[in-house]
């Protein structure tokens, strides 16, 4: 069927309305200026207390840039991605998966990253359960799936969705809609809170979160037990939209790379601000692109290993998926490799 074309445009336009509201101004590639900024937050916790932590920092952001910096809170990871693809969003705290789609679909790019208060290199995922479950392991809850509620995480949470999919389903073959009586999805909180109160028997989740849990929710805390620890996770990126004009993203990054820095009442001040975002942070350190290189070759691993538990596929269909896969595989693990071996250079040079 073929649409009238003022009937497509309506509808196209309608769609942006709806899903997040457009406005009147596009601020893309070749604007002299911005005029205002929208700051993306993920929703880790509910959105009053990311709210009530970013607040003083995008004030301060507003001030140092001379426009106003507004935040958006959202319910989901993807309507972060959404909003920078139709240029709603032009700067966010996202995760490393959900930063991977918001390179790959809304022409993003890194510029500098997160770092825990306590200097730590990344966080970790985690499998909570009740202190009073009678599981304590992985391979206990595998083994009676048939009867628990699994509280998933955001499919575009890397803690609470892709590295437990890789680590503990991917590995044993399992898929989760079909080996636990139901799976539900929510963010951090939620499932901290459902687990605390009994709703679901075991939930994703992260240090960082559980970290902000004792400090402002000790007695939800307390109800809550880790039965499994991920690999290192790197920290979390920031974002922007790398059509930004470069006057802007200079002073982006000037005001990131310097905020919380140096002696005196005014970084201390600042510092403050930081420490009491998420579960607390640390000044921000400069970033690229290929602080994502350990996830994309993760994601892409996981893709090869479902293809290859896949029984539906022909030996033939199944190379055929896998030789591209495997081939970005081996182009991701050669340029960790390279820069890791350049760093170790640089390193011996500065010594």
């Amino acid at each position: 069927m073929h649409w009238p074309k003022t009937a497509t445009i309506m509808t196209v336009a309608l769609s942006c309305l709806i899903v997040i509201g457009c406005k009147d101004t596009d601020r893309g590639e070749g604007s002299d200026s911005v005029t205002e900024l929208t700051f993306g937050v993920i929703s880790t916790e509910s959105a009053k207390g990311l709210k009530k932590g970013f607040k003083p920092l995008l004030a301060d952001m507003s001030k140092a840039l001379g426009v106003p910096v507004t935040g958006r809170y959202v319910t989901e990871y993807s309507s972060v991605i959404t909003g920078m693809t139709y240029k709603q969003v032009d700067i966010a705290w996202l995760g490393n998966k959900s930063a991977v789609e918001a390179l790959d679909r809304a022409g993003g790019e890194v510029f500098a990253r997160t770092v825990a208060a306590d200097g730590s290199p990344g966080y970790w995922a985690v499998i909570i359960v009740h202190t009073d479950s009678p599981y304590h392991s992985i391979d206990e809850i595998i083994a009676d799936g048939g009867k628990l509620m699994f509280g998933n995480g955001d499919p575009n949470s890397t803690s609470g969705y892709l590295i437990p999919s890789y680590y503990l389903w991917g590995e044993r073959g399992i898929r989760p809609v079909k080996h636990f009586k139901r799976v539900v999805n929510a963010n951090h909180e939620a499932n901290a809170l459902a687990i605390a109160a009994g709703r679901i028997d075991f939930a994703t989740n992260n240090t960082e979160n559980l970290v902000l849990l004792r400090a402002k929710r000790p007695a939800i805390a307390a109800k809550i037990r880790v039965i499994w620890k991920s690999p290192l996770i790197p920290n979390d990126p920031l974002v922007w939209r790398k059509d930004l004009p470069d006057e802007t993203k200079r002073a982006i990054r000037k005001f990131f790379l310097s905020y919380g820095r140096g002696d005196g009442p005014e970084a201390e001040r600042q510092r403050k601000i930081l420490a009491d975002i998420s579960g607390g942070w640390a000044p921000f350190k400069a970033s690229n692109d290929d602080h994502l290189l350990p996830i994309r070759e993760m994601m892409v691993a996981r893709e090869v290993m479902e293809i290859e538990q896949n029984e539906s596929l022909s030996d033939g269909d199944k190379q055929a998926k896998l030789a591209p896969l495997k081939q970005r595989l081996a182009e991701l693990h050669e340029r960790r490799q390279a820069l890791k071996e350049s760093a170790a250079e640089n390193a011996g040079q500065e010594d």
